[in-house]
């Protein structure tokens, strides 16, 4: 990448959208994990991943029931979305070797939140689009964690799998340079102009989180980082990763104008019998926020299954 591509992509992007939370935020190499409080006893620990220009709001009123709880991870170089709390840097956080804004470096961050924060044995991991890639790569690199743990990967980003035909032609042509004009052209446009087509019908929900995407990094040069590694990371990716997840569930959107639908099922089909393939009728990429029906209940659990 040229040195003034660089340039014009490291110029800060500020935060345009943060919720009240009440918990602690951990500051993990250059991403984030918060932990929300709970009124209730905790009976099961939900880690939330959250996807491309997504932030960790996504999954908070999916779960909001007071025995959940809810650990949310902030990848890196994205801007942490919450108020009146001061990040601490926690005692057991362990430097990443890989690159920032990558799939592989958040991948490391999941594993270090899994290792030290759930106070319950009934474990689900969550991930939406990318944050579904987060998670597998996750699972490659720290297999064992996962022994005992559900994964839900919604409309997720998976090995061998591509984006939409139409996000692959309005890509092609944009080169480095152009990422800083092109966001400020998308930002400056009202949502209703694309948003219909990529998001599918909206729902309060949907335009208080979809609204601001563009604003969820800290950089332009992470907004690119991420694209090129989601690309690059699917292409060689093998779907043999699947035979490390022991309890899980694909919910698959029934129209997606974001990654390749055909593509994804595909890639999930490959997996061990042990995967369930729940083929939603989400009308658009972000399944829970259209409905939550979709999503499994907590009985299906490891832990509480055995119990």
């Amino acid at each position: 990448m040229k040195a003034s591509h660089i340039r014009k992509l490291i110029k800060p992007i500020d935060s345009a959208y943060s919720e009240m939370f009440s918990g602690r935020v951990f500051r993990v190499g250059e991403g984030a994990v918060s932990v929300r409080n709970h009124s209730g006893e905790a009976q099961q620990t939900v880690i939330g991943v959250h996807g491309f220009l997504e932030n960790h709001c996504y999954f908070t009123q999916t779960y909001d029931a007071p025995t959940t709880e809810l650990i949310l991870l902030t990848c890196s170089n994205y801007h942490i979305p919450v108020n009146g709390v001061t990040p601490e840097t926690p005692d057991w956080e362990v430097p990443i070797k890989y690159l920032e804004g990558t799939i592989e470096y958040d991948a490391c961050i999941l594993n270090q939140a899994l290792t030290n924060l759930p106070n319950t044995r009934n474990v689900r991991v969550h991930g939406h689009s990318r944050g579904g890639a987060v998670i597998l790569e996750a699972i490659r690199q720290r297999p064992e964690l996962y022994e005992d743990v559900e994964v839900v990967l919604e409309a997720p980003a998976l090995p061998q799998g591509k984006v939409h035909p139409l996000v692959t032609t309005l890509l092609e042509p944009v080169s480095h340079g152009m990422w800083p004009w092109l966001i400020r052209l998308i930002n400056s446009a009202p949502s209703s102009a694309y948003g219909q087509t990529f998001f599918g019908k909206m729902n309060p929900r949907k335009k208080q989180l979809l609204g601001k995407l563009f604003y969820a990094t800290r950089d332009h040069l992470t907004i690119v980082r991420n694209i090129e590694n989601i690309f690059d990371w699917m292409a060689r990716t093998d779907t043999a990763v699947y035979q490390h997840v022991r309890h899980g569930t694909f919910l698959i959107p029934g129209v997606d104008r974001i990654l390749d639908r055909s593509a994804m099922l595909a890639s999930a089909r490959q997996s061990p019998t042990t995967m369930r393939i729940i083929e939603t009728q989400a009308p658009s990429h972000f399944v829970t926020l259209d409905s939550k029906e979709w999503l499994p209940g907590f009985e299906s659990l490891p832990a509480a299954a055995q119990g």
